[in-house]
């Protein structure tokens, strides 16, 4: 079962003995790990009925033992294998029995990475017992934060607010739910967050660098674009934000120079591309600079260092980054 999908009906289910959280998205695991120890332990989440072990050390007997003896103060007990994927493995055999037993006082969740489908453990779990959390598609994550902003802070996030929240903090669902809570503490008692909002809260301090960055880019000062680049990630800016804060300015590029293609004269063509008036002068620079031969594959290396940085590439994040300002500034 999709965690979107869990999250809207937990509600309304009774609790499995055991469920599996798998994927690659720790926001969505986190969130699902909420509505069950909601649900498990009460509405007031019982501390007492909740344990955590980690996947390396855990023993399977100890964790047995705790399914199977009713808590201090709580209805039932939840217990949580964190990074179960070794735990799996070792207790394999003993798991596939449990599926088949389980104890009644108590919820078991195994939180892991690879959970195949073929395999006989898996297939002895219900649907709605394996709940997968994976990062939406960048496409999708617009509308999620729009709903996300309603049903966790009673505000309406205008699409072209949740668009430019998307294109500034990028793909990662955590750090875009930070935002969210800092954008409804900004709006206060307005009911509407704009694209003013976000711009102002979100994109100003964030734009503003990157601009910087890419006025030395046009200018092939990579090592000062690079300097600058090494302040942001001193500050404690993450490497997908500063991506997507880069993918804001260079997917106008892009669109501009196809635009040139058909015939369009460079200028109107950065305004159809969206690029605002007092950035004209420069992004006409920047498109110079690059040339026709870069400017073309803007889209496939914005795509590239995004999956890089997803998991696709064994380079550090911060590496992918660095490796994109000096494609971007060389002569």
């Amino acid at each position: 079962m999709d965690s979107l999908t869990f999250l809207q009906r937990s509600s309304k289910w009774e609790p499995r003995p055991v469920y599996v959280l798998h994927g690659d998205e720790d926001f969505l695991k986190r969130q699902v790990l909420a509505a069950l120890r909601e649900r498990v332990l009460g509405g007031d989440a019982n501390a007492f009925g909740l344990s955590t072990h980690e996947g390396d050390k855990a023993d399977f007997a100890s964790i047995r033992s705790e399914l199977e003896t009713l808590p201090f103060l709580s209805p039932r007990r939840l217990v949580v294998v964190d990074k179960a994927d070794p735990f799996v493995t070792r207790h394999r055999a003993a798991l596939e029995k449990y599926v088949g037993n389980q104890a009644s006082a108590g919820v078991l969740v195994l939180d892991v990475t690879s959970w195949p489908a073929n395999t006989k453990l898996a297939k002895a779990l219900p649907g709605d017992a394996t709940i997968t959390c994976k990062a939406l598609p960048v496409q999708r994550l617009p509308e999620w934060c729009i709903r996300r902003a309603e049903s966790a802070y009673a505000k309406q996030l205008l699409a072209t607010a949740a668009k430019l929240l998307v294109d500034l903090v990028g793909a990662e669902m955590g750090q875009l739910d930070q935002e969210l809570a800092k954008l409804a503490v900004y709006a206060g008692d307005a009911k509407r967050i704009e694209a003013e909002d976000v711009d102002k809260l979100v994109g100003h301090s964030r734009a503003e660098n990157v601009w910087i960055i890419f006025d030395a880019i046009s200018n092939g000062r990579s090592a000062e674009a690079l300097t600058i680049l090494d302040r942001l990630f001193q500050q404690g800016e993450a490497p997908l934000g500063l991506l997507g804060a880069f993918g804001s300015q260079l997917r106008p590029l892009a669109q501009a120079y196809r635009l040139t293609e058909q015939g369009v004269p460079l200028p109107a063509a950065l305004e159809r591309a969206g690029v605002p008036p007092f950035r004209l002068r420069s992004a006409e620079q920047q498109l110079r600079h690059l040339g026709g031969r870069r400017a073309e594959r803007l889209f496939d290396w914005l795509l590239e260092a995004d999956l890089g940085m997803k998991g696709s590439s064994q380079l550090p994040e911060r590496t992918q980054l660095e490796r994109l300002v000096v494609q971007l500034a060389r002569a």
